[in-house]
């Protein structure tokens, strides 16, 4: 058993995501396997969940006391899926949208049974010092305003593709990122004035300030998990979906702000 889950974070890579698919949405009502784990278990998430499976993670593995959770894995959805479909070990895969899922199950990567398991939305952030002077979504058609996002075959791409078309806001970015954490590090240094990013990950740091998005609320990511196909400790993986499902699991990501599946 781990004291505590560091987090590894996958270098970039660029993948096509599949096509829409409809996952069910499980209601909290399991904490995790009531029979004796063991063996190892290894996460691949999206970056925006980081800080909060982390804290999952940790607490699932304190109360399996023979199974050895490893450091959490993140990185942009699609470069996960990428790595798991190219044999990469792991047990668990959680993403930020479910059309990367239902690729990776078409793919058989990961099995059939995944789970939406939380929701999230977009919001504007710039500097401290907002040097572009953004008001507003609209701002960032300014071509003076050097604009970040994650890259359109990503889910927070992908979402914030459809939050511009819906606004009308045509935007010529300074720079595609392969995942959210890397937008958001961006807009916190200074190298670009405004970027879109989880309204999670926003609210987690303390070096950037949001901005009030109009519509963000109709562009909704739904984020599914599932067992990986190739998973060395199915019912390890099994139990953590559970666990992550139920009462604590959501208790923690609620308290980082994730929306209810």
């Amino acid at each position: 058993m781990r004291a505590s889950v560091s987090i590894v974070v996958m270098a970039a890579l660029a993948a096509t995501s599949g096509c829409a698919r409809t996952v069910p949405s499980v209601p909290p009502t399991a904490s995790g396997s009531t029979e004796e784990l063991s063996g190892t278990l290894t996460i691949y998430a999206a970056a925006s969940l980081a800080a909060a499976f982390e804290v999952i993670a940790e607490e699932f593995d304190e109360v399996h006391d023979q199974l050895d959770v490893r450091p959490l894995v993140v990185s942009g959805s699609t470069t996960l899926t990428t790595q798991l479909g190219e044999g990469a070990p792991a047990d668990v895969l959680a993403v930020a949208d479910e059309s990367t899922m239902a690729a990776a199950v078409a793919a058989g990567t990961v099995d059939d049974d995944a789970v939406v398991f939380a929701t999230n939305t977009l919001t504007v952030i710039v500097p401290l010092d907002n040097p572009g002077g953004i008001m507003a979504l609209d701002d960032l058609a300014d071509a003076h305003v050097r604009v970040v996002l994650c890259a359109v075959e990503l889910p927070c791409g992908t979402s914030s593709r459809r939050l511009l078309q819906g606004a009308g806001i045509e935007v010529s970015p300074a720079s595609l990122e392969q995942n959210v954490s890397a937008v958001l590090t961006k807009v916190a240094t200074g190298e670009a004035d405004a970027g879109l990013v989880y309204r999670t990950d926003a609210s987690a740091s303390t070096a950037v300030k949001t901005i009030p998005t109009a519509g963000a609320e109709r562009v909704v990511n739904r984020y599914p998990i599932a067992t990986v196909s190739h998973s060395s400790n199915p019912e390890a993986a099994r139990a953590f979906i559970a666990f992550v499902a139920g009462v604590r699991g959501q208790s923690i990501l609620a308290r980082y702000e994730f929306g209810a599946p």
